[in-house]
This record gives C-alpha cells, structure tokens and sequence, in this order.
C-alpha cells in the first residue's frame, strides 16, 4: 500500500513538472494559486519522505516478520523432527513395555510354579518330618553296624598296628585280607601273635555285642546308652583261592571260620550266649570256598587278597511297628536288670 502512495505521488509531481514546462516566461498565474501549488508541492515532498520511512520501516519490519517467519519454520521443523524422534522413542518404549510384560507375565508363571513345588516340597517334608518308627529303626540299625565295624577294628589296630593294611571294612563286613590270620593251607593261626589277634577280636566284640544283642547272663550294659537295634547274626566266612579243588578249598574255608569262632570264643565264652530276636545265637559260621572272589586268581597278589576271613554283622530288621516298639521294651528291661529280663 506504501509503495502504490508513493507511485501515485511521483506521477503527480512528474504532472506537475510538466505542466510547469509547459509554461512560457509570459505566462503569470497568481501569486495565491503558485504559493497554493508550491505548498501542495512541498507538502507531496514531505509525504514522500514520509512514505519512503514508512516504506523502509515497513520494509524492515517484513525482513523482521520473514526472518522471524523463518525461525518459526525452523522450530516447527525442529519440533516435527522431536516430535518424530519421540514418536519413534515412544513406540521403542511401548515394544519394550509389551516385552517386559511378557517377561513379567513368563517370571510369574515360573514363580507360580516353583511355589507350587515348594509347597509340594515342604509338606513332603512335614510328612517325612512325621518319624516313622520302623524307617527310623532300620536308619539306626545301618549307622549302629558301621559304628561297630569301626570300634571293632580301631581297638584291634590298637593293639595290633601291624593289621592296617590288612583288615578293612566293605560295606557290612570287617575284612582280614590275605595271610593275615592263616597261612596258606593251614586252618589254624600259625604263630601266637595270630593268635593272640583272633583272641583280642573275640574279647572286643563280646564287649560290644552285650549292646546289641539278648541275653540270658546278667552283666552291666550301663555303657550301652539309649541303643534299641538288634543285631540278627555275625557271620564269619572262610574264603579260599582257586588253588586246589572244590573237596579241598570248601572244608579249609568252614575249617577257617569254625578255629576263628572255637579261638573266640574260648577266651570270651558269653560270645556263645548272645541270641537275637528269635532267641537263636547271635554267632554263626559259612565256608564259601572260592565262589566269592575279591580279586583275580591269576596271581600271586590276588590269590592271597581272595584267602581271606570276613566277619559280616547282619542287623535285625523288624516287620512292623509293633516289633519295634517290643524290641525298645526288652532292651530297656534288660538294662534295668543289669542284663537279664
């Protein structure tokens, strides 16, 4: 609009130039009309001045607004990208959320799951907490019959250092490996220290099974503690190699075993009194021959592992509850009797 004010007043002094060409030196107007038109002159000037200041303030004022039209697009460019960015971050965010929930959601159906097996788990224990007395005394029967293989050979090694690499235990069995006690051949102990061993085995488990055994003699079982478990049988076996025959290796390992039992119980005749639950003797004797090898009978070394003596503690196993509670009673009353019901 400026610009057109400005246009319309230089066409109107270009007018008026002309017009004032177009004069001759003879023509006269008024002075009035010529200080009339001087001053409409003057006053288009001034407007023109005034004009071209608002053009250039308006001017200005355009490369203002362009410049700040321009920033503004620059922002609005700068928030759109921002905007995209966190479109973008946002859905990042939602897919890790879904993905985290389904981790949650898997987790808890673990945990689910686990607690469901710990509470499966803790009222299998409440219910194994709940001693069964017939499991219980069967546990006790088998930690009381290594207990005795233990002391059995502890009090022989001893006295007797030298049996360390002989006798052993195996399980349910105190094991005299070699030619420890016998020479081979021979039934009988060849020297007196020999001897004097089997005897020490006699007086040591004579001690041992006034614990674990009935009996008909009185003696003091004060030592025997809260024991309740009955040993059914100790069995010694005779063991032989292969050398020789069946009529031969059968007859020298029960010859074995029956010495073995004669020397113990020779120096501690109670042995022979010891009964079990059947009211049957605790001792009791097996010649096996070479039929339970421990070792290789082609040589040397494993022939002499095979001639061997084992003396196996069997321990009495109750079929109820009842008998449990009975063995308990008979143990206990032998004790208060100092060792005679």
């Amino acid at each position: 609009m400026t610009d057109m004010t400005i246009s319309f007043l230089l066409i109107v002094m270009i007018l008026l130039a002309f017009f004032a060409t177009q004069l001759s030196s003879q023509d006269t107007v008024p002075r009035d009309q010529f200080n009339v038109i001087l001053n409409n002159l003057r006053e288009a000037r001034a407007d023109i001045r005034r004009l071209e200041a608002e053009r250039d303030t308006a001017i200005t004022e355009r490369d203002a607004a362009r410049e700040a039209r321009d920033a503004a697009i620059s922002e609005r460019d700068a928030a759109i990208q921002e905007r995209d960015r966190l479109r973008t971050e946002n859905e990042d965010l939602l897919t890790k959320i879904r993905q985290l929930e389904a981790l949650v959601d898997r987790l808890q159906r673990d945990l689910d799951a686990v607690t469901a097996e710990r509470d499966d788990l803790l009222e299998r224990l409440s219910r194994l907490q709940q001693i069964n007395p017939l499991e219980a005394y069967l546990a006790q029967a088998i930690e009381q019959r290594r207990e005795i293989l233990i002391e059995l050979r502890e009090r022989l090694l001893e006295q007797f250092p030298e049996l360390a690499s002989i006798i052993s235990i195996q399980q349910d069995t105190l094991r005299f490996q070699g030619e420890g006690l016998f020479a081979t051949g021979s039934s009988q102990p060849d020297t007196a220290r020999k001897r004097a061993i089997v005897e020490a085995m006699g007086l040591v488990l004579d001690e041992i099974l006034a614990c674990y055994s009935l009996s008909e003699t009185q003696e003091d079982t004060s030592s025997c503690g809260n024991n309740s478990v009955l040993v059914e049988a100790v069995q010694i076996e005779g063991h032989t190699d292969s050398v020789g025959t069946d009529g031969t290796n059968f007859p020298l390992s029960a010859a074995r075993a029956i010495t073995t039992l004669q020397t113990m119980v020779r120096v501690a005749p109670s042995l022979s009194t010891r009964l079990n639950w059947s009211r049957q003797p605790v001792m009791s004797i097996a010649g096996y021959g070479p039929m339970r090898p421990i070792d290789t009978n082609e040589t040397v070394a494993g022939r002499s592992a095979n001639r061997r003596i084992d003396l196996r503690i069997i321990m009495y196993a109750p079929s109820n509850v009842e008998e449990v509670e009975e063995i308990r009673r008979r143990l206990d009353a032998l004790r208060a009797a100092g060792g005679s019901e």
